[in-house]
């Protein structure tokens, strides 16, 4: 081995995208453009379950953290893309790399949290409509949510930890958006075996456990819809449970996809690909799967819209 190769890595270098300096500008509106559009929905969809009484319910609370959760999700990203386009790379110390890569996994963990709570959230009121409110209580809503924000903060910190005690050697450079895993592990030296299975295992907690969850609660639903005597019945149940099965597919598809798999042989323009659609395009979509393809968010929208005229 070279001896460049030897030497321990104090500072990282993400380089994606620089490869084509014509296309750095352009790709720097186009993100700065997402970015915007993922600030103002998730936010004003923020304020629009805040404003309106009739979105006051466990499903809607949930879907309020969630959209906070989006816009530290993509800010953790976005803004450190923009700057590797517009000086065509950007330096980052070990510290700051941890730093990101704790604050993107944190904000990952709580989003894959709230998915699976608002899973259950739909098979209790699908499967047990008349328990709907004695189980979803206030009191619930404020356990579950502070249960997903502990797990995202241990399982953070554990898999920062056991990321970053490891050895980094070569030139340093990281072809990607940001500090991620797989990207880092290919810069890893020495022994890593131990840290490595940590960070799989939970890996492995974290998504499969989710999923877990969702596909039994769905399973359920799924069992209970079919039982609705009438077509239009059956429509209307599974209605209520469209932009959540949209939203999961997207989130956990991606994520699937990049972490759960074989990463040898993999090319590292795919793996930016993918990155770029869970953590730029997705926080962005949410809102827009939320708000067109349900009937209370777009009620609710339509009288504040008519308030404001009013006014």
């Amino acid at each position: 081995m070279a001896e460049t190769n030897l030497t321990l890595v104090t500072e990282f270098l993400l380089i994606a995208f620089t490869e084509y300096p014509e296309r750095a500008f352009p790709l720097f509106l186009l993100f700065l453009c997402i970015y915007l559009i993922t600030l103002s929905g998730n936010l004003g969809m923020i304020i629009l379950i805040r404003m309106d009484r009739r979105l006051h319910t466990p499903m809607y609370f949930l879907l309020r953290h969630l959209s906070f959760m989006d816009i530290c999700y993509s800010s953790v990203t976005v803004p450190q893309t923009m700057a590797v386009l517009l000086e065509h790379g950007a330096a980052l110390s070990h510290t700051r790399c941890a730093a990101q890569f704790f604050l993107f996994t944190f904000f990952g963990s709580i989003d894959c949290y709230l998915l699976a709570i608002m899973a259950y959230d739909r098979y209790v009121a699908v499967c047990q409509p008349l328990l709907y409110v004695t189980i979803m209580t206030q009191k619930a809503q404020l356990g579950f949510v502070s249960g997903a924000y502990v797990a995202g903060l241990f399982s953070a910190l554990v898999r920062t930890v056991s990321a970053f005690s490891l050895s980094f050697c070569g030139n340093g450079e990281i072809d990607f958006i940001f500090c991620d895993l797989p990207p880092l592990l290919k810069l890893t030296c020495g022994d890593s075996y131990t840290q490595e299975v940590v960070i799989i295992l939970f890996a492995i907690f974290v998504l499969p456990a989710c999923m877990v969850v969702i596909l039994v609660s769905y399973l359920f639903i799924i069992v209970a819809i079919v039982r609705i005597p009438s077509a239009g019945g059956r429509a209307k149940t599974f209605s209520t449970c469209a932009s959540h099965l949209t939203a999961v597919f997207l989130f956990f598809g991606t994520l699937i996809f990049m972490y759960l798999r074989d990463n040898s042989g993999q090319s590292s323009e795919k793996d930016r690909v993918v990155s770029v659609f869970y953590t730029t395009v997705i926080p962005m979509l949410n809102p827009l799967i939320y708000s067109l393809r349900n009937k209370e968010v777009k009620e609710a929208l339509r009288n504040i819209l008519s308030r404001i005229q009013l006014s």
